[in-house]
């Protein structure tokens, strides 16, 4: 057992020097293998192959997901139309906010949310006018109240705002104790005015200076009043009695006339033309005598001629009567105008005698003066009574460009004083809010296609909303120097979080097709202006190939030229 435990021993230490000796051979060098080794390699260029595929720039936006549009709300006014200390009975609730909502209470005084872009300025008062007050009577149909779209706040749209009141349980602003009292001040003050001008003018009437003047007056009046009523009569009636029973006169004498002419033509007539027959050769035994067959017509004629004269001078009669009667209606008509002129100077008269008794009268001050404190007093009342009435206080509406919307955050808790901005108001759509450099906004167009990346690798389209001013949001803090906020939104909120961040890939441009791209590197411009590449095409052997640059995008840049796919361009020299 002895020698080999031995032999075993030497060749255990036979093998140790081997190795010692091997690795201590490995690590030593001769100077000029050290020399080799730390000596620069052989220079060779640095190349990259061109390629053809779409290339699509885009501009990398690191954002917040939050919800869009937000707008910081304050109340326009006091709430309740009183001006004591305006306090929150009820806060605004963070969610949703729907048209014709509650938003908050303040003394115990609803604050409605409804749509539109005119900020509450003012309280709207009956006879109120405006561009307000026709958003708020589209707001009251929206809302199925239906009141009329005229601009004006009459009594319809009063009716519409009661109801919708009503219906979130609550009573519309009536006048306060104070309006209610001062419309009874004015109303009484107008009655005492009255009163008070009624017993001045009695006074003066009543006067000794100016009675015998107004009972002048009131004759003269009379006078006047009869004087037309019988010239209109005159003018309405073309004959008087009188003149009628002459004209019936002359007419009867006419008629007469015409009657006795036709006998006496008939008998001349039947005296010139005898009857031939056997029955007329006898005459009749009650025939005058004269109308025989031989009888001598002369007379017969003379009898025609003295009728025919008697109805000319009849007739000439008749003409006569109405001559006289229409020349008698005129001399009536104008004494008549005549008379009504004459009545007309005396009540002109007595009114001015009248008059200018009652200005030298010692109450005509006191008249004059009751009638402009009558004046007055009406005209207070009238300008009182406009914007009497039921009425919208400015601080209970709030008027937001859209409905439904998001309250996002609430800056008043109930009982604290409501003084500044009560809550902030968001969209119900989600946006993204970042900022971007400078330079690279110049690249960003609104409506602009983007990608938004998560963290969990997936993506959502979304669009370019907003860039610069535009884009900044309400209270949000001014963005670094040297760059420019933008506002993205997505176009669909589902698997979405407020509050997550995201990185968001806007596109500024792409290829339509694949085309031949090389690094931007690879590309120099000569002097004289013209893009370039060197192409290798040896070992160390390059040839110049001039080139159009298009797109640039990801540190590639899109060139067209005597180029191919494959080929490869120097990107940095030896």
């Amino acid at each position: 057992m002895k020698p080999r435990r031995l032999l075993a021993g030497v060749i255990a230490g036979v093998v140790l020097v081997a190795g010692a000796g091997w690795a201590v051979s490995t690590r030593l060098r001769s100077p000029a293998d050290e020399a080799a080794r730390r000596a620069a390699p052989k220079a060779s260029l640095v190349t990259a192959a061109v390629e053809r595929r779409t290339l699509v720039s885009t501009v990398v936006v690191s954002g917040t997901l939050e919800y869009g549009s937000p707008l910081q709300v304050s109340l326009a006014g006091v709430v309740g139309g009183t001006s004591e200390l305006q306090r929150a009975t009820r806060a605004p609730r963070r969610g949703r906010l729907k048209e014709g909502a509650v938003l908050m209470e303040v003394n115990g005084r609803p604050v409605f949310a409804l749509r539109g872009s005119v900020p509450m300025h003012r309280t709207i008062v009956p006879g109120a006018r405006g561009d307000d007050v026709r958003q708020l009577q589209r707001a009251l149909r929206r809302l199925g109240y239906g009141a009329p779209v005229t601009g004006v706040f009459d009594r319809a749209t009063i009716a519409a705002v009661t109801r919708m009141y009503t219906k979130k349980g609550y009573e519309a602003q009536q006048p306060t104790l104070a309006d209610r009292q001062q419309y009874d001040t004015l109303r009484k003050a107008v009655q005492t005015a009255r009163e008070t001008l009624a017993t001045e003018q009695q006074n003066l009437d009543r006067g000794r200076d100016v009675r015998p003047l107004t009972i002048r007056l009131a004759n003269a009046k009379a006078d006047l009043t009869s004087a037309g009523r019988a010239l209109e009569e005159a003018e309405s009636q073309e004959l008087t009695p009188e003149d009628e029973g002459r004209l019936a006169a002359a007419d009867a004498a006419v008629r007469a006339a015409e009657e006795k002419l036709a006998q006496a033509e008939q008998e001349l007539d039947a005296a010139r033309n005898p009857p031939t027959s056997a029955a007329t050769a006898t005459p009749h035994p009650t025939a005058a005598p004269w109308r025989t067959a031989s009888a001598d017509t002369s007379l017969l004629e003379l009898r025609v001629e003295n009728a025919r004269a008697d109805l000319t001078a009849a007739r000439d009669a008749r003409g006569r009567v109405m001559e006289e009667a229409r020349q008698a209606r005129d001399k009536r008509i104008e004494e008549l105008r005549k008379a009504v002129r004459a009545a007309k100077e005396a009540r002109a008269t007595a009114e001015q005698a009248l008059r200018q008794a009652r200005q030298l009268s010692p109450t005509r001050l006191k008249v004059a003066g009751a009638r402009k404190d009558v004046a007055a007093a009406e005209e207070m009342l009238a300008e009182f009574t406009r914007t009497y009435g039921t009425s919208i206080p400015p601080g209970e509406v709030v008027f937001l460009p859209k409905l439904p919307a998001r309250v996002e955050k609430v800056s008043v808790k109930p009982g604290q004083q409501v003084e500044k901005e009560i809550a902030t108001v968001t969209g119900s759509a989600f946006a993204v809010t970042g900022s971007v450099d400078a330079t690279e906004s110049d690249l960003l167009r609104v409506g602009m296609q983007a990608r938004i990346e998560l963290d969990t690798g997936r993506t959502y389209a979304a669009t370019l909303t907003a860039v610069g001013d535009q884009a900044r949001t309400p209270g949000a803090e001014a963005p670094p120097n040297g760059t420019q906020p933008v506002l993205l939104t997505p176009a669909s909120m589902k698997g979405l979080k407020a509050g997550t961040a995201v990185t968001a890939r806007v596109t500024v441009g792409a290829t339509k097709e694949p085309v031949l791209v090389v690094p931007v590197a690879a590309v120099v411009t000569a002097a004289d202006g013209r893009a370039r590449v060197q192409v290798e095409y040896a070992t160390d052997r390059t040839r110049e190939v001039e080139v159009r640059t298009g797109l640039t995008a990801d540190g590639n840049v899109e060139v067209t030229g005597a180029l191919r796919e494959g080929d490869r361009v120097v990107v940095s020299g030896a």
